[in-house]
């Protein structure tokens, strides 16, 4: 006789939140070779027109790595509190470092010699590198919150933090503060920051610009989350595929 309780009882999280490391290093060596490209293709303009035109890119490339290792390292300290809570706020932190690419646009014009649709394809791989190390970093984290506190939870967690990476891309891009600023000066940057949140009115830029900023991350971490979910449920299709076919060649 089954018991009833048992019956109506919904399955257990599941508790397994680290990447295996074949999965890590295939993460990791993807977007160390999208990153490569991106630098290559600098380098190559370089030895075409002798100039340092968009060598800022790589610097921005590399503290877009930053929220990446550190949400690695939550995810392994987990059951650490301190080292886990210093690894996430440092997530968080240099976060907008990563989407921050996004914005590298604006330095897009016609440079010759090198042809503009060149110079398009080079600065859209870094935006999409960028991206795409940004999006996992949420990711982690958001699953993190999830398994810990729920799905609500977990999507109130990824809504606040990309939030506060729009704004963190307006005080990055317009008012060219950095995210190390916050152990230089913080003074300054608490100031203003409690300056834009007084004064909203008077800081309309930056209240649109985080607004939409926020959205943008918002609706296309959607669709980068479907797609790992997409993923996950394909896997779990082939296996239960192969477990009930193994199941009739045994019956």
């Amino acid at each position: 006789m089954i018991n009833s309780s048992k019956a109506i009882q919904a399955p257990p999280m599941n508790p397994k939140l680290s990447i295996s490391p074949p999965q890590a290093w295939l993460v990791f060596l993807s977007l160390t070779l999208a990153s490569f490209v991106g630098v290559a293709l600098v380098g190559a303009r370089f030895v075409v027109s002798h100039r340092f035109a968009y060598f800022n890119l790589v610097w921005n490339l590399l503290l877009a790595w930053l929220p990446l290792g550190f949400a690695f390292l939550a995810v392994r300290y987990r059951s650490a509190p301190r080292r886990f809570f210093a690894c996430a706020c440092l997530c968080l932190l240099f976060l907008p470092n990563s989407p921050y690419l996004v914005t590298d646009l604006v330095h897009l014009k016609p440079r010759p010699p090198v042809p503009l649709w060149f110079d398009i394809l080079l600065v859209q791989s870094f935006v999409l590198t960028g991206l795409l190390l940004g999006f996992l970093s949420v990711y982690l984290m958001h699953r993190l919150v999830s398994h810990s506190f729920g799905w609500r939870t977990g999507w109130i967690f990824t809504w606040l933090i990309l939030g506060l990476t729009g704004f963190g891309i307006y005080l990055g891009r317009f008012e060219r503060w950095n995210s190390w600023d916050l152990f230089l000066i913080p003074v300054e940057l608490s100031r203003y920051i409690c300056g834009v949140v007084v004064h909203p009115r008077a800081n309309k830029t930056a209240v649109v610009f985080s607004m939409f900023c926020t959205a943008f991350l918002f609706l296309t971490y959607i669709a980068f989350y479907a797609l790992t979910a997409l993923h996950h449920s394909h896997q779990s299709g082939s296996g239960n595929k192969g477990k009930a076919t193994l199941s009739t060649h045994n019956d």
